[in-house]
């Protein structure tokens, strides 16, 4: 393990020397290439120190943790920070090898205090216009990777944090979780999602008030209005989080991967053409390995042994 972080760590240095990248590049990720092997996400360097990727390993393998590193800034979405997250997002959508993604935080009493307001107040109309358009569009390959992500909330999820958050397919928070939208406060509006995924997950009226007011509240409200999956006590977040992945990592890979777009595409459809979707999703599993190991399991009371074929 050394021996590969200090690889990572030439890699990454080795990148640091050449030119520098944009911070919003016109070329959004590519969904057609999914199919990498672990060892390009392995070697492949951050391009942020404030985002760092680690894989569980032996029974756990298959589970990706994505955690936000930035403690003067309490994870304050920057620009290095922004690319960070592009770059890690992008080498997990083309990871065929990863199941389930926790994003959770390092920094105690912090889950991510929305973007750095410090660098935006430095940029002009138009960048903001660009920083904000990059954040929603990352925001939207956190959503439409094919594999369930899992939102690890303790202490503040503000702004662009609660956004990311939101783009996720689960949320857990502990009790001493502050969730909102100020935006309205700074006299715009959320940017990077937060108008939309909200209403869909509280309902119009709630989310109306939640963003109208910029209120913001705790953990036991967020499960209260079903903004969150789980309220646990303080500091029990990630450790619930991991239980789940771990029940999403025994299932069928492909199984969850086409539930997944059964449920996300179906919603926005009417219901027809939504039982299309699901039997289009469910025909692609009738020829696969994993459904005749999951048979041959329960005929043998044992556990099934998925490889994802």
């Amino acid at each position: 393990m050394a021996v590969l972080t200090a690889l990572t760590r030439s890699l990454g240095q080795h990148c640091l020397k050449g030119s520098k990248p944009s911070i919003f590049p016109q070329n959004f990720p590519s969904h057609n290439s999914r199919f990498q092997t672990l060892r390009t996400l392995i070697l492949e360097p951050s391009l942020s120190e404030s985002v760092n990727l680690h894989r569980l390993s032996d029974s756990d393998s298959g589970i990706i943790e994505v955690n936000l590193n930035r403690p003067e800034a309490k994870n304050a979405i920057g620009n290095d920070m922004l690319r960070g997250l592009r770059h890690t997002f992008e080498a997990i959508d083309r990871d065929s090898s990863a199941h389930v993604v926790m994003i959770s935080s390092s920094v105690p009493k912090v889950f991510c205090a929305g973007a750095d307001l410090k660098e935006r107040k430095k940029m002009t109309a138009s960048e903001v216009h660009s920083y904000v358009n990059y954040l929603r569009s990352t925001f939207s390959l956190i959503e439409e990777l094919q594999i369930p992500t899992i939102a690890v909330v303790e202490g503040a999820a503000l702004g662009g944090g609660l956004e990311m958050a939101l783009s996720c397919d689960l949320r857990i928070c502990g009790e001493n979780a502050l969730l909102g939208l100020p935006e309205t406060g700074l006299a715009i509006i959320p940017g990077a999602g937060g108008t939309q995924r909200l209403p869909r997950l509280v309902g119009e009226s709630i989310a109306k008030e939640l963003i109208f007011t910029g209120r913001r509240i705790g953990g036991r409200d967020a499960i209260s209005m079903g903004l969150v999956n789980y309220c646990v006590p303080a500091g029990e977040a990630h450790p619930k989080a991991l239980e789940i992945a771990r029940e999403i990592n025994q299932k069928g890979p492909i199984a969850i991967r086409m539930a997944k777009r059964a449920i996300n595409e179906g919603l926005e459809r009417d219901m027809a053409s939504a039982l299309d979707l699901e039997e289009e999703c469910y025909e692609q599993l009738l020829n696969t390995k994993d459904r005749l190991e999951g048979l041959a399991a329960f005929a043998e009371k044992r556990k099934p042994r998925y490889t994802g074929e």
